[in-house]
């Protein structure tokens, strides 16, 4: 199997490098040193990373994380390319469905916040495998705003998720994953229908 998380991982540490510690990224209010302490908590810290899913532990993720952005930044660089081995979202068992669409998602979040950006143009292998990604995460993200929404990815499949669906969204894989996982503005989808509106996407 290919390790495309370990690929977007390693690319987007050589992205940050070069971009440096104060470049602007998707992620609102964070710079490139506030996107790589997320990643380093997320992967060193169960404790805190849990803020970002349970409410009363969201505070205490968050002065973590900040601890973590004012420490020197190659080496919060360097902890986001070597992720220690006992993980619970990186380790070799579960690297490639927790972190596939995680590390390309924030991959495109540095890129796509910098002036010039094209899409990236990826193998189809790849594009398979977030797709696989998008059929599970897409779903749960979509039935939470209560809409009926047909997914299309041409090459690949589609999905519905709820009864006689007035929305379709169409677009490569990629692409799909930023505008479901929030990134609707810099993602390249074609949308028919307005059942969406102005429904908050992510997960």
């Amino acid at each position: 199997m290919t390790a495309y998380a370990q690929r977007e991982r390693r690319l987007l540490a050589d992205l940050l490098l070069r971009l440096g510690p104060d470049e602007p990224t998707l992620c609102e209010g964070w710079a490139t040193r506030d996107l790589a302490a997320h990643l380093v908590v997320r992967d060193r810290r169960p404790d805190a990373a849990a803020g970002a899913m349970i409410r009363p532990l969201q505070a205490y993720g968050e002065r973590v994380r900040q601890q973590k952005a004012s420490q020197p930044y190659a080496e919060v660089v360097s902890e986001v390319r070597r992720p220690p081995w006992w993980s619970p979202v990186s380790n070799p068992l579960v690297d490639e469905p927790a972190n596939t669409i995680e590390f390309f998602v924030h991959h495109e979040d540095a890129r796509r916040a910098q002036p010039g950006w094209v899409p990236r143009e990826l193998d189809p292998g790849f594009e398979a495998a977030l797709w696989r990604n998008v059929k599970l995460t897409g779903k749960l993200v979509l039935r939470r705003t209560g809409v009926a929404v047909e997914v299309k990815a041409p090459g690949y499949g589609s999905f519905t998720v709820g009864d006689h669906p007035a929305t379709t969204l169409t677009g490569p894989p990629g692409e799909l994953a930023l505008f479901l996982t929030g990134r609707r503005e810099h993602a390249r989808v074609a949308i028919e229908g307005d059942g969406l509106g102005d429904a908050k996407l992510g997960l």
